[in-house]
């Protein structure tokens, strides 16, 4: 009797164990996950016909500034522009005189990855349309996106189709600035990632390894790509060994991309460069501030 209540007992322990472990990880990544909100006062706007298809638009300074397109994070299956964008971009760049824009897209498994990267050229191409309507100078528009964004970002900035498709040419965006992302090779990060993202990664990417070459920024980069590339990464294994490949063929290429590394770990590293970047004090933020510079005056 006491062996049987043992063998039950053993289950149920390890059960109620992995439930506060989940909901330990739950509190932390909300924890972490403060101060990802974005700004208040967006202009809001629909790119397309899907719910999930739409902006925030804050203008800049000038009649023809500078544009910085977000966008968000999230796996490729969650997020958005309301809580994923970070607190401190908006007011940040905008006080630098950009325009700022944050957008939606749609989420896997409802949308392909596909889809969601021709939904950042598409909202791309809606704000180059609008431009002089909202002042925003067509000629100085670069995209910027962290984790699965700066996958989306990199990927549009390589594969031209995406562009092609919305009407557009590689120059319709003057640089990519691409934010600690994953799965610039897609494979590679399948076979040495972080095996809690497996199912992550084979829900986004599926198996078929011609169908992860095509979504692969890093297979991509021959030429045409963007015009130049920002590429920042914190203390992640995975993420540092992307990077690094990315920047590499981006280079071989011909094609201008800077890479530098950002203190920080794991994914409190991760969270960290999408919440901090725009504050005065994260290293970051001159980085990226120089490097806007250089580009767009």
């Amino acid at each position: 009797m006491r062996a049987r209540f043992s063998l039950i007992l053993i289950p149920t322990l390890l059960l109620a164990g992995a439930a506060d472990a989940q909901s330990l990880r739950e509190r932390w990544r909300a924890k972490l996950a403060q101060g990802q909100q974005s700004a208040p006062g967006g202009r809001s706007m629909a790119y397309g016909k899907d719910a999930l298809q739409t902006l925030d638009f804050w203008p800049g300074a000038t009649a023809k500034a500078p544009l910085i397109l977000f966008v968000h994070g999230g796996g490729w299956k969650r997020g958005s522009k309301d809580n994923a964008t970070g607190a401190a971009k908006v007011s940040h760049y905008n006080g630098l005189g950009y325009a700022f824009a944050s957008i939606n897209y749609r989420l896997v498994p409802d949308a392909t990855v596909e889809q969601q990267a021709q939904d950042v050229a598409d909202a791309l191409a809606y704000l180059r349309e609008q431009a002089p309507a909202l002042g925003v100078d067509p000629n100085r528009i670069v995209l910027m996106g962290h984790s699965a964004g700066a996958h989306l970002v990199a990927l549009v900035g390589t594969d031209m189709r995406y562009l092609t498709k919305a009407g557009l040419k590689p120059d319709a965006v003057r640089g990519v600035i691409a934010l600690d992302g994953a799965a610039y090779d897609v494979a590679r990060q399948m076979q040495e990632g972080n095996r809690v993202m497996a199912s992550t990664y084979e829900q986004a990417f599926g198996t078929d390894p011609a169908r992860q070459r095509a979504l692969s920024p890093t297979l991509q980069a021959a030429t045409p790509n963007a015009p130049a590339f920002l590429i920042l990464h914190v203390d992640r294994a995975d993420g540092t060994a992307q990077a690094n490949a990315l920047a590499a063929a981006l280079q071989a290429a011909g094609t201008p991309a800077e890479l530098h590394a950002l203190e920080g770990r794991g994914l409190r590293g991760h969270m960290e460069i999408n919440r901090s970047l725009g504050e005065a004090d994260y290293p970051g933020t001159g980085l990226v501030d120089a490097w806007l510079k250089r580009l767009l005056d």
